[in-house]
């Protein structure tokens, strides 16, 4: 049994950095005048508020006022589709093409769907075995009438990490609106919305070391996006409703140390996770999900046949280690995830799948420790199941 609490989850969210808290703190106590107020006491938070929007600008080659506060990623998804489908609705074309894929996360997924339903026409590109958007499958699905194309950076569930800057040229050459959902990627690989061509970018602070409640949209500087919330007219205008000025700083300074020690913590990330991948992709019946190589340096996702996720992640947790699943089990949906049925893998399989997702404070020792608990509790739960077939000679997905 594990004597600590493993925590392998960081995919879903992470610890408040010190940095980050210390920068908050402030903005709580005596530092928590509201920045559209005009007296000194409160500019001194809106001064703060601005330098955390120059300071997360900077980790992203972007310019300051094009970085606008959200709620979070999915609120900034949700605004660049919706925005972007406005705007044009705006300039008279009340109907257009939208290029996805069919591995994004639900905040766009979603989206896209809600627009479809308005009259929008959605094209949801297929991936390969390894998660991969194709680029030239993207320029064959572009018309006339695409207004925007929607790829994610990298896979929330199985981390492959998508060829963005390809994708990007292609919009840039055919003048069409580029967005990523770069939730998973910033804070954990190089961004830059210069060399990666996007008009548009989804950030969301907890998901590096910042707090819950806030993110980021980048709006390249030249596309002018109806306002989200209308109001006061904070956020230029754009996203009216008092600042989250504690939010926007702990994340501001979350990332900036971050994107810091960005080279040595990849590294090391990256060394455990292909330990974990070694150690557990030998299992039998057990597939590594994701590219082997263009994949986030902390996540390791896996799916073992005859073993249901929901069981695999109470057995793990009994023992002390806290992990994802992949399978729906906690959307009370018995579908699985449309992410692993899209490269590929039969129902039955997708729903016995793990995501291992590192962060700063896990060790070699806690590595040493899922690699003795996770394949004891996999041949126990094949033990139990009834369908398990113990006699096959190969897994479903080779067959």
């Amino acid at each position: 049994m594990s004597r600590h609490m493993i925590y392998a989850d960081h995919a879903a969210t992470t610890a408040v950095t010190d940095t980050a808290l210390k920068a908050m703190l402030p903005h709580f106590t005596t530092a928590y005048g509201n920045p559209s107020s005009l007296y000194r006491f409160a500019q001194e938070g809106k001064s703060d508020l601005e330098m955390a929007r120059a300071q997360v600008a900077a980790c992203l080659n972007a310019k300051a006022e094009e970085i606008y506060f959200t709620s979070g990623g999915t609120e900034a998804d949700n605004w660049a589709l919706r925005g972007v489908a406005q705007l044009m609705a705006l300039k008279g074309k009340r109907t257009g093409h939208i290029i996805t894929s069919a591995i994004e996360h639900h905040a766009v997924l979603h989206t896209a769907q809600y627009l479809e339903k308005q009259g929008w026409s959605i094209t949801y590109l297929p991936v390969d075995g390894d998660g991969l958007v194709d680029p030239a499958a993207v320029e064959t699905a572009i018309r006339p009438d695409t207004i925007l194309i929607s790829v994610m950076a990298a896979n929330n569930e199985i981390g492959t990490i998508q060829p963005i800057a390809e994708i990007g040229a292609i919009a840039r050459a055919h003048q069409i609106l580029f967005h990523t959902d770069a939730v998973q990627a910033v804070g954990h690989i190089p961004v830059d919305v210069e060399a990666w061509n996007v008009d548009l970018l989804s950030l969301s602070g907890h998901k590096f070391g910042g707090p819950k409640g806030i993110g980021a949209l980048y709006v390249k500087k030249s596309l002018r996006l109806p306002a989200l919330i209308q109001g006061g007219g904070q956020e230029k205008g754009r996203r009216s409703g008092t600042e989250n000025v504690p939010g926007a700083v702990g994340m501001a300074a979350a990332l900036k140390e971050a994107v810091e020690h960005m080279p040595e913590e990849s590294a090391r990330l990256a060394a455990l996770r292909d330990k974990l991948i070694a150690g557990l992709e030998g299992l039998p019946y057990t597939r590594l999900t994701g590219h082997r190589e263009k994949r986030l340096p902390g996540t390791a996702s896996f799916v073992f046949e005859g073993v249901e996720g929901e069981a695999l992640l109470l057995h793990l947790d009994a023992r002390g280690i806290c992990a994802s699943s992949g399978s729906a089990c906690s959307s009370a949906s018995l579908d699985p995830s449309h992410v692993l049925l899209a490269i590929g893998l039969p129902h039955a399989v997708a729903h016995g799948s793990l995501r291992l997702s590192l962060g700063r404070d896990n060790t070699q020792a806690d590595v040493d420790a899922m690699l003795n608990e996770i394949p004891d509790v996999v041949a126990y739960l094949r033990e139990m199941s009834p369908v398990w077939d113990r006699d096959a000679e190969k897994p479903t997905w080779e067959l």
